[in-house]
């Protein structure tokens, strides 16, 4: 694509005269450049794009996108917000991939990554050809790609959805981040359902307050468009247990469809039982009831899978299929993930990191839990330092045998984000063991027949990030070999 046909997407006022080279590729990373690229300088939160500028130019870029003048070799195009720009361009270059999917975004502070795996798998086994974007990977038809970000930046994006629609995928699956909608990375996503989960207290370090972090989740719904297509229908999915859905609900004009437990909705889960093995329940939809038999456990589960049900329902995805293949889900990695090694307690690792995801998965094993319950528990470094207190309190307020620990500190002291969990809780009962092994093994070491361990925070993680560095650490793993240890004691 010649640069000013590219170019013509962006608004008229952007000035540019000069040469018209090819452009063969996008880049915002200059090691990622070639000969032909358009390099876009993105002045991030630890680095200037600008300042790689010159060594792109070295390494082949046909032009350069700036916020400001450079003087350079190759064209120079300067526009307000490169990270609005570069939206726009990528979606041009691509060829505006997303028209051609079935675009179903995913936001919420709980329930995402689960929400979506469902989803995916439901079209999956309705013999449609699926791609996934999240927290854990990217999949594009059969193919499984590293992730880092759970949304990707907006070019990674366009890249991804242009693979898709090379491999003919009919349906995209993906998790919209808070952080994605405040910043622009999904801009030029035309989605085609926006999925809400629950709105909890989380990333307060980066949005400041709830309501600055609700209204961040709200412009997905937002941007589902102002108009009524037949031919291609918009759909919000909204969670009625969670009142800021009445607010959602307001922000868009897109078909409402409504899924939850406690509140009347579309779609409900009633007369909820469940054990160690797995939750049954009553689909009720449009007034017909269907028996529903999970191999999920907990209610936080039940609104995963009525999510997902609803999403693909809208769909058109026939309800018989859809039981079929939610009754047939054993669970995402590291979400309520049970741990058998031949032993005669439970084990549960568990991503939760926010207070209502760590509360949701206590309570839940607190209904089958015979004895003692024992929680791991820690909070990420350079992340929201209000919620420490609150998840020490929850800890300890469902688990008999409580271990403080590192998860992620990243740059903080471990020890003072130990100390902020500690504030929460002055007359509790706890252990402080800031290596995590150690932590997990104290567990298993005193664990016996019919208790319950909890290892919550890093979930599918198999790292741990302690200042720059990143070591191989799998709480899998780790409780697998403590408890395969003891068992040969024995």
């Amino acid at each position: 694509m010649k640069l000013q046909e590219l170019l013509e997407h962006l608004h008229p006022l952007v000035p540019f005269r000069g040469e018209n080279p090819e452009i063969t590729s996008i880049e915002n990373d200059s090691r990622k450049v070639q000969t032909g690229s358009l390099f876009i300088c993105i002045n991030g939160f630890t680095v200037d794009g600008h300042d790689f500028a010159e060594s792109a130019v070295q390494k082949g870029a046909a032009a350069i996108l700036a916020e400001r003048s450079l003087s350079l070799s190759v064209p120079v195009i300067i526009v307000k917000d490169t990270v609005r720009a570069m939206a726009v361009l990528a979606d041009a270059f691509y060829a505006h991939p997303t028209r051609n999917l079935r675009l179903i975004g995913i936001t919420g502070t709980n329930g995402k990554t689960s929400t979506s795996h469902l989803l995916e798998k439901i079209f999956f086994e309705a013999n449609k050809k699926t791609g996934l974007i999240g927290t854990m990977f990217t999949k594009v038809a059969d193919e499984i790609i590293e992730t880092k970000n759970t949304t990707p930046d907006s070019l990674t994006l366009q890249r991804i959805f242009h693979q898709m629609i090379q491999r003919e995928v009919q349906f995209a699956v993906m998790e919209v981040s808070s952080h994605a909608l405040d910043i622009g990375r999904v801009h030029g996503c035309d989605y085609d359902i926006a999925v809400f989960t629950n709105l909890t207290q989380d990333h307060l370090d980066y949005h400041k307050t709830m309501e600055e972090y609700m209204k961040a989740k709200g412009l997905l719904f937002s941007r589902l468009g102002n108009t009524f297509n037949p031919t291609r229908p918009r759909f919000a999915v909204l969670n009625n247990d969670d009142p800021v859905s009445i607010l959602y609900q307001k922000s868009t004009v897109a078909h409402v469809v409504t899924y939850g437990i406690d509140h009347e909705a579309d779609i409900m889960a009633r007369n909820i039982e469940m054990n160690s093995s797995g939750t049954a329940c009553d689909l009720v939809v449009q007034g017909n009831i269907y028996p529903l038999k999970l191999r999920l456990i907990g209610k936080f589960s039940v609104y995963n899978v009525l999510a997902s049900i609803a999403a693909a329902l809208v769909s058109g995805i026939p309800i018989n299929n859809i039981i079929q293949s939610v009754e047939n889900v054993i669970g995402v990695a590291g979400r309520f993930e049970l741990v058998d090694a031949g032993q005669n307690y439970t084990v549960v690792v568990d991503y939760a990191h926010t207070p209502d995801g760590l509360e949701n998965v206590l309570k839940t094993i607190q209904q089958f839990a015979k004895k003692r319950i024992f929680v791991i528990i820690g909070c990420g470094g350079d992340r929201d330092r209000s919620k420490r207190p609150l998840m020490a309190q929850i800890a300890c307020k469902y688990g008999t045998d409580v271990i403080f620990t590192s998860d992620n500190p990243r740059s903080e002291d471990p020890s003072a984000i130990l100390k902020d969990m500690e504030a929460g809780v002055y007359d509790e009962k706890y252990l402080v063991k800031l290596d995590r092994k150690e932590a997990i093994w104290a567990a298993i070491e005193q664990a016996s027949c019919d208790d319950a361990i909890l290892i919550a925070g890093k979930g599918h993680e198999t790292y741990q990030i302690i200042g720059d560095d990143v070591f191989d650490f799998d709480d899998r793993i780790v409780v697998r070999e403590a408890i395969e240890e003891r068992l040969k004691c024995i």
